[in-house]
């Protein structure tokens, strides 16, 4: 997946308003900046370790980040192209994880 999509209005962050909340979060506390700083050397020598959660509300169609977001901060401060992530349909039924294709056509594309 593009690292370009993780913005406000394609893949959008779930506990924060906005991605750039969470990176003045991210900032500010010092359990976070330890996070960040792992994860901004690591990963350019080992790339990402963990895929992304991406889940898509089944109502809107929205598409967020439900686990990653330090990843996710950390492939945009990187300046990454991709990242690994795995995706799942929140319904109200429940949650279930997908083997198909991502269904980009939720994202505008």
């Amino acid at each position: 997946m593009p690292v370009q999509l993780l913005n406000d209005q394609q893949i959008r962050p779930t506990e924060y308003r906005k991605w750039r909340h969470a990176k003045d979060r991210f900032d500010r506390r010092e359990k976070d900046q330890v996070i960040m700083g792992n994860l901004l050397e690591t990963i350019p020598k080992q790339g990402l370790q963990v895929p992304i959660q991406l889940g898509i509300d089944d109502r809107y169609h929205d598409v967020y980040v439900a686990d990653g977001h330090h990843r996710a901060v950390a492939l945009m401060e990187l300046g990454a192209d991709e990242f690994p992530f795995h995706w799942y349909w929140i319904r109200s039924f429940g949650v279930r994880w997908e083997r198909d294709a991502f269904p980009y056509h939720v994202l505008g594309l």
